[in-house]
């Protein structure tokens, strides 16, 4: 029996077959979170940079109708801590710094 057991060799190619495709699987999956961890961290930047370059300044003049009258009001919306008015190309959003490692 112990001869018989020693000498079986089912299922070995198959969990061969397998191993390899989970390792190849699991490294496509690595590499494919990576990247869209990066593309979303990028479209959420350029989401907070479109806002963030939205003016909210506002101003009214007051009003005066036949029994009474309003004063006028003005907001002046200044630039925030990181807000630019000038959004180059192929750099890096508003203040978002995307660190990886170098290769040596």
């Amino acid at each position: 029996m112990f001869q018989q057991l020693w000498n079986d060799e089912n299922g070995f190619v198959v969990s061969t077959e397998l191993v390899l495709i989970a390792t190849v699987l699991v490294l496509g999956m690595i590499v494919g979170l990576t990247t869209l961890r990066d593309q979303v961290i990028a479209e959420l930047a350029d989401v907070a940079a479109a806002m963030s370059n939205s003016n909210q300044s506002y101003s009214f003049s007051g009003i005066t109708g036949h029994s009474s009258s309003t004063s006028g009001s003005i907001f002046d919306d200044n630039l925030d801590f990181c807000d630019q008015n000038i959004d180059p190309a192929n750099a890096d959003p508003h203040c978002i710094t995307i660190v990886t490692a170098e290769p040596e």
